[in-house]
């Protein structure tokens, strides 16, 4: 997730959008809004969200299409998402959202303490979850290079040591080492060959 990524806001009314960017100003994280599922949908597949509060029911593409469409792609798939409903309790409401792997499903009006409290989590999990990927791709590069110079080194080294071992072969393949007595080895007396 980009530095400048933002929390995006989207709800059709203005009021909402109003009252929810004031009760997250507090945190002082980038906000951005949008008022229509489409226009929720371009802002995120521009890379730049890290956390969407959505609400469910807008003209046009509503807040579960968005979140089936984002769950499709990759880029997008695991952008938190908070959905926002003002028509009370709906047990198919809440089944669909959190099938669809929503974060949280909040009832307006929303009380603004426990707002900020899970988009701060939401938010700062999301950051220190894409942190540890890219170092772990960080990381996957550096291993994956040392590997390749050591597999080269060893290479190299192997084609070294046969040289070495060439040359300081005996010059005579029969050549016999006399073996020392095992009685006689501290006075360095060698065993005779009896061949």
């Amino acid at each position: 997730m980009p530095s400048d990524a933002k929390i995006l806001i989207v709800d059709d009314h203005e009021d909402t959008l109003y009252a929810l960017e004031s009760a997250l100003a507090p945190l002082g994280y980038r906000l951005g809004r949008a008022t229509s599922g489409d226009e929720a949908l371009k802002q995120v597949l521009r890379g730049q969200v890290g956390l969407l509060l959505l609400d469910v029911r807008m003209p046009g593409v509503n807040g579960l299409d968005v979140v089936r469409y984002m769950r499709r792609l990759e880029q997008t798939q695991h952008i938190p998402v908070v959905l926002l409903t003002g028509f009370g309790p709906d047990h198919e409401l809440t089944s669909a959202a959190f099938a669809l792997g929503v974060a949280d499903l909040l009832m307006k009006p929303i009380d603004p303490w426990a707002l900020r409290t899970k988009v701060r989590y939401l938010f700062d999990t999301h950051r220190r979850h894409l942190a540890l990927e890219h170092e772990v791709r960080e990381l996957r590069a550096l291993v994956k290079d040392h590997t390749e110079d050591t597999d080269h080194d060893e290479d190299k080294d192997h084609d070294e040591d046969a040289a070495a071992a060439r040359h300081r072969a005996l010059p005579y393949p029969d050549a016999r080492v006399p073996v020392q007595r095992i009685n006689g080895a501290h006075t360095g007396e060698l065993e005779q060959d009896r061949t």
